[in-house]
């Protein structure tokens, strides 16, 4: 696939922001445009990036902080302690559930990607205090997106803050059935901040990248991530990922993804792509409505479905 193919296809599937809408309940993400779709594709055969659209717009991180969070837990504490406190099954509920932690008599949120594991995951990140803790969430991801220019969003920061009560709720009730340590409030301010960065589609391509590469940046060929963690990482991502439209997705469309309120997608095709897109308008399970369209073109074009 060349730039031109790339932007025939952004083309065809840039009406799709109509089907959706912008993530109305956090006000700070209410605001942006609709009218946006880009989408990067670090392709890693040929060690190059292709890029059309809105590839290079700072946007929301989001959900998709979930990603690069759980993988320095894993740097943090190893695998084992993370999947003692977080499991890794899929879930039909609500990513924000409290039922991903009550249902069968559980003792953990049923994975790192619903919002009760994704705390659970941030509350396991090493650091003297919540300030000392984001900056090593920041630095990861500048790191592992080879972006020195990500930054902490404030206005995104104080709305997601102002309006997460329910995260605030499933916190506490961790905290209260003896699921996770620390301080309730440190934690959620980290959880707080690290859904608040802005990325763009290029910086998650190569975050994706790493992943798809075994845990090697391929741009400098630096081992970030051990292959081990990638790959339990991408697992998820492929039964998690997309909330309630996972299974539906993996599917249809066939790579591990994670998807992010703020409209991005990252897909992580192992061995051969990284792929990050951007689109803010979201279908009615959250995710990117134009993003999962151009995605689902992307991989039919490149025949990149893992299930063929």
């Amino acid at each position: 696939m060349d730039v031109e193919e790339l932007k025939q296809l952004i083309g065809k599937n840039f009406h799709y922001y109509q089907t959706g809408q912008v993530a109305n309940y956090i006000p700070a993400l209410a605001k942006v445009d609709p009218k946006q779709l880009g989408m990067a594709i670090y392709d890693l055969k040929n060690d190059r990036m292709i890029e059309a659209g809105d590839s290079n717009v700072r946007f929301a991180i989001e959900s998709m902080s979930k990603v690069p969070v759980l993988l320095l837990a894993i740097k943090d504490n190893g695998l084992e302690r993370v999947f003692q406190t977080i499991n890794t099954e899929p879930t039909g509920f609500a990513f924000n559930s409290i039922m991903n932690m009550t249902i069968n008599h559980r003792k953990h949120p049923m994975n790192p990607f619903v919002n009760a594991g994704a705390i659970a995951t941030t509350s396991l990140i090493a650091g003297e205090n919540a300030e000392d803790k984001f900056d090593r969430i920041l630095s990861f991801m500048k790191e592992i997106c080879d972006d020195p220019e990500i930054t902490l969003n404030e206005e995104i920061y104080h709305s997601e803050s102002r309006t997460g009560d329910i995260n605030r709720s499933l916190a506490y009730y961790m905290k209260g059935n003896q699921m996770i340590e620390g301080d309730v409030p440190e934690i959620l301010d980290v959880y707080f901040k690290q859904c608040s960065v802005n990325v763009t589609a290029v910086g998650i391509a190569k975050l994706a990248a790493v992943l798809a590469n075994k845990g090697v940046a391929p741009w400098n060929q630096q081992q970030i991530i051990s292959e081990e963690s990638a790959t339990i990482v991408k697992s998820i991502m492929t039964t998690a990922g997309l909330y309630d439209e996972s299974g539906e997705f993996s599917v249809h469309v066939g790579v591990p993804a994670k998807s992010g309120v703020g409209g991005g997608l990252m897909a992580a095709v192992p061995n051969r792509y990284g792929m990050g897109v951007f689109s803010p308008a979201l279908d009615p399970y959250g995710n990117s409505a134009a993003g999962i369209q151009l995605l689902t073109d992307v991989v039919k074009e490149l025949h990149a479905d893992i299930f063929e």
